[in-house]
């Protein structure tokens, strides 16, 4: 008697190219080529970039214009398939066939879980930047377990949690789109779960490289709180993250740019606004993270 054979989880990868990085993106796509134990569709979006040079299993869309991250993967989200989605860096790599796998295996552990977030090592040793580890102590890569927010960089999502929160925030072009995420999904019952014993290769990077990082760092900033937090909180968050760039930035410059940004954020449309509820607040508190910090 034959045994029926059993369906791999399908999943959506979501990767964004500008062209700029050939021998990266060649190293992403072999690497994740090799996983085991999940069905794949891979779409890249070329941001600004006409795809050339894929693989054929790779689909591709074309959009003439740079239209930032967040935007970019809400484009190859809605174009690629799959129960989860997984976003992925045209710069990453995986170091074993079941990274993919093992996120599957995470997320569908509990009904309640949206978002697994492997921990990310750079290949050449560097240390992981905080931001990579959702937890305030980063130490040995931080704890196991739910987490407030997680790293935009490579991650698994369900599918039907991205899509009733809305996705990214397609406006933030660059910066703090992770946060006003997962904010949302905490929002709508979801939980965020790190998992660093499934590893994920990344070069360790400073964000502030990017010529727009300091106006976007900031604009974004505010335009996260005024869509999403309860409006006695808004200026507490803002004077807070005020305060910290303060000690952190000596630059001038650079701090003129910020506090323009700032200003930016306050006067333009941030989007939607739906304030999380106290409970959420109260949740947030508790594991670690109130949204004043």
């Amino acid at each position: 008697m034959s045994v029926p054979s059993v369906a791999l989880p399908r999943v959506g990868v979501a990767m964004l190219h500008m062209g700029d990085r050939p021998v990266e993106i060649a190293e992403a796509l072999r690497t994740l080529h090799a996983q085991e134990g999940v069905e794949l569709d891979v779409v890249v979006v070329g941001n600004g970039w006409k795809p050339t040079g894929l693989p054929d299993w790779v689909r591709t869309v074309h959009l003439p214009e740079n239209v930032g991250i967040p935007e970019g993967r809400n484009v190859a989200a809605r174009e690629c398939r799959g129960e989860f989605i997984y976003f992925y860096d045209d710069d990453a790599l995986l170091p074993t066939t079941d990274v993919l796998a093992r996120l599957v295996d995470v997320i569908r552990s509990d009904d309640a879980i949206a978002v697994a977030q492997p921990r990310g090592a750079d290949p050449t040793g560097k240390p992981a930047p905080r931001r990579w580890v959702p937890r305030f102590d980063v130490r040995d890569g931080g704890k196991a377990g739910p987490a407030t927010w997680f790293w935009e960089a490579v991650f698994m999502i369900r599918r039907t949690a991205f899509e009733q929160v809305g996705g990214w925030p397609g406006q933030f072009f660059f910066g703090h789109e992770g946060i006003d995420l997962a904010w949302r999904l905490v929002d709508a019952g979801w939980r965020i779960e790190y998992v660093p014993s499934v590893e994920v290769h990344h070069p360790a990077t400073a964000a502030a490289r990017h010529a727009i990082y300091y106006r976007t760092n900031a604009r974004n900033r505010v335009w996260v709180a005024r869509r999403n937090l309860p409006a006695p909180l808004i200026p507490v968050y803002l004077g807070s993250w005020t305060a910290v760039t303060l000690l952190r930035v000596r630059d001038k410059a650079a701090l003129r740019v910020w506090f323009k940004g700032f200003a930016e954020g306050v006067r333009t449309d941030a989007g939607e606004r739906r304030p999380m509820s106290w409970r959420t607040v109260a949740r947030l508190t508790k594991a670690g993270r109130p949204p004043v910090i």
